[in-house]
Parts: structure tokens; C-alpha cells; sequence
């Protein structure tokens, strides 16, 4: 989401990355001592119709990992967990996944708290207090994420054929992941041969949404005041991938303690 004025939402983003690294570094030294065992492999069964025919391993579906929600709540739809590849995306998948995460309800939810932050703080006076001041921010920080989500996850992946989702590192070195998810905003996949290269996706659309922001946010529109939204928002996003890279690590935390009582 591009912010004329992002801390409220950098500040909860914050909380919640060094709460999840916590409790995801916790959960690592944890394993060390009790490691899962192995699972028993098994034969493949043989169909009942066709005694000779053995059956093979399903193919991958090219929809991206319906992964739990990050903190039960936020949508996490282009995330991959347990997988290395997928088949790429269509145009069509890669649109309607972004329009699913902008229009989901804790979405909503979410960009009006923020609104409701920045009006509380009066962080930008020319927008005014009351329905119309709060209706203001909320739409301004909507439009932002609506431009930016599609731009990153959809308008420049799709033009330049590259893929839109997280690919979850899961094992390894604690700080090994945490560099891996914070790279993602610089490397990603291309759609075509599936290997590495430069995320023109991420800068590109999130370029352009700074840019069309220029329209509808109030002054000053300077090229400085844009080049701080688009770095702020990269940031925000190097957070949000190492929420969606240690996710999986505090939900089972969470989840282990439900359990529990």
C-alpha cells in the first residue's frame, strides 16, 4: 500500500514482524532437540478396476497455496508453502488473486484502522476531521493499495511474464531465511523458464502507483516525496515477505498451545 504519511501502518507491520521473529527463532531452537520422525513411506496402491495400472503422483495445480492467513486474519493468497515450483500463473489467476487479498473483508477492515489512525493523529490537516476527513483517508489509502497490489502482483508480472508469489524457504538457518525473504523484493521467478532474475515487477509497480498518486493526494508533489513513498512501500514489503517466509513457524507455536489447554 503506498502511504503519503505510512508510519501507522509501518508501526503495526513492525510490531507484529519482530513479534513473529521472536516467537519463529523460539520455535527453531526448539526443533533442534525435537526433531519430527521420519515419515513411513508407502506403496502405491493399484486401482481396483485396473490391477496392473499403478498410480502416479497427482499433478501440481498452478493455483498458488491457499496458505492460512497471516495471524488468522490477514490474506496470504500468493504465497507458496511446501513446494520448490509451480506452473505459472495465468494472466487470468494472477488478477484475480490480487482482487480477492485488495477486496477481502480484513483488508477493508484494515485500511479503515489506518484511516482511522491518521485522522486520530491528524497527520495531513488538509484532509479535515469528521465523515468527510475520515472518508478522505480511507479512500486515498484504498486507491493506494488497489493500484499497488495490482501493479506488483498482477499489471507488470503478467506484461513482463514474471511470478507474482512468495515461494516459502521453510528449513534452514534461521538468518538464512530471514535473508531469503528479505531478497524477494529485489529477485523473483521468471514465469517462462522458472529461473531467478530482477523483480522489475516490485519497483515498476509500485513506481507507477506512487506516481498516479500524484492525482488524487494533496501537495507537495515532489520527486523527493515520491521516491520516500516508494521506498517506504518496498520496505513494507520486505516485511511482509518475512511475515509470509516465518508464518508457518507461529502458527504452529500458536497453534501447539491451543492444544494445550
Amino acid at each position: 500500500m503506498i502511504n503519503r504519511n505510512p508510519w501507522p501502518r509501518g508501526c503495526v507491520l513492525t510490531v507484529l514482524f519482530i513479534f513473529t521473529l521472536g516467537q519463529s527463532h523460539q520455535l527453531l531452537a526448539q526443533q533442534t532437540g525435537h526433531a519430527p520422525p521420519p515419515a513411513t513411506p508407502q506403496t502405491p496402491t493399484k486401482s481396483a478396476s485396473d490391477s496392473g495400472a499403478v498410480e502416479g503422483p497427482s499433478a501440481p495445480s498452478p493455483h498458488p497455496s491457499k496458505d492460512d492467513r497471516i495471524f488468522f486474519a490477514l490474506p496470504n493468497l500468493l504465497t507458496v508453502e511446501n513446494a520448490s515450483s509451480l506452473p505459472p500463473l495465468t494472466t487470468g489467476q494472477k488478477f484475480k488473486t490480487v482482487a480477492e487479498g485488495c477486496f477481502d473483508p480484513v483488508e477493508v477492515v484494515f485500511i479503515g484502522a489506518e484511516a482511522g489512525l491518521g485522522q486520530a493523529d491528524d497527520t495531513n490537516p488538509t484532509y479535515g476531521q469528521g465523515m468527510i476527513g475520515y472518508s478522505k483517508r480511507f479512500g486515498t489509502a484504498y486507491t493506494d493499495a488497489i493500484i499497488g497490489n495490482f501493479g506488483t502482483g498482477a499489471i507488470f508480472p503478467t506484461l513482463l511474464r514474471q511470478d507474482p508469489r512468495y515461494y516459502q524457504m521453510g528449513k534452514g538457518n534461521f538468518f538464512r531465511r530471514f535473508g531469503y525473504a528479505a531478497i524477494r523484493v529485489v529477485i523473483t521467478r521468471s514465469d517462462t523458464s522458472g529461473k531467478t532474475q530482477f523483480n522489475f515487477s516490485e519497483f515498476l509497480g509500485n513506481g507507477m502507483a506512487a506516481g498516479l498518486s500524484n492525482a488524487y493526494h494533496p501537495g507537495p508533489h515532489t520527486l523527493a516525496s515520491n521516491a520516500n513513498v516508494l521506498g517506504t512501500q518496498i520496505l513494507l514489503d520486505a516485511l511482509g515477505y518475512e511475515l509470509k517466509e516465518f508464518w508457518p513457524d507461529l502458527r504452529r507455536v500458536l497453534l501447539r498451545g491451543r492444544h494445550k489447554t
